[in-house]
Order: C-alpha cells, then structure tokens, then sequence
C-alpha cells in the first residue's frame, strides 16, 4: 500500500495528490513513527505544493504543554527521517524556526545527560560514605 500512496504523491494529479495529503492532516506524527508511511509522509513533503507543505511542517512543529510532536519524532527510529526532510525540503524561515526548536532540545537534553551523570556519580558517593561510616 505504501507503494501505491508514494507513487500517487510522486505522478498523480494535484488534486488526488492533495488529497492523500489532507487525509494524513492530524496523523502526521503518528504516520512518522511507522517503518513504511514515515516514507509516505517524507513524499508528502516532497510533492506536495507550498501551502500543503507548510501545513504538515506546522503540525510537526505544533507544541502542547505535555506534548512536543518535534521532540517525539527526533526520538524515533523512523520519524527522525522525516525532520531530516523538512531541513532538505523547507523555506529559511521554517528552516529557522527548526533549527531553533531542536536548539532548545538538545541543550535540554545535554543539561538533562549532565545532571543525571552528576546525580548518579553522587549516589555513588553516598553510598560508599554509607557503607564507610558502618565499619
């Protein structure tokens, strides 16, 4: 089926072109995530013209309080393919507002790294504190 979908985003027709696009408008994520349509969305990106386009990257971008769809797909195995499109594929200014997204995350994430490295080097610490004060 993957292979059908890529060749009608790739050949077919605007109108049937946008209209696979549509139907994956709020699933752009979950799709990501999966082995086989994270390549029908990469085509979706692909193919799709500016206005169709922009909207996919603006749900991948989109941010909730618990929910950071840009920060799930860098995570996954599959996903991750799909954000190295976007870079290929977007304008300077979504380009922009990408590179300042994943900015932010990674610097959370090496504070994030550092603290539990310090955090675990410090339980190690106290427990051979402990286990000396016991002798």
């Amino acid at each position: 089926m993957s292979k059908i979908a890529e060749h009608v985003l790739e050949r077919g027709k605007p109108l049937v072109r946008s209209q696979n696009i549509r139907k994956l408008c709020g699933k752009i994520v979950q799709r990501s995530q999966h082995k086989y349509a994270s390549n029908v969305v990469e085509k979706c990106l692909e193919f799709g013209d500016a206005a169709e386009r922009e909207f996919l990257i603006d749900e991948i971008l989109l941010q909730f309080e618990d929910n950071d769809n840009l920060l799930v797909m860098m995570k996954d195995q599959f996903a991750n393919y799909v954000v190295q499109k976007i870079f290929e594929i977007s304008n300077d200014t979504q380009r922009e507002t990408l590179l300042h997204r994943i900015r932010l995350h990674l610097i959370a994430f090496c504070l994030f790294s550092t603290y539990k490295k310090f955090k675990n080097a410090f339980l190690c610490v106290n427990i051979n504190y402990i286990g000396d004060q016991k002798e």
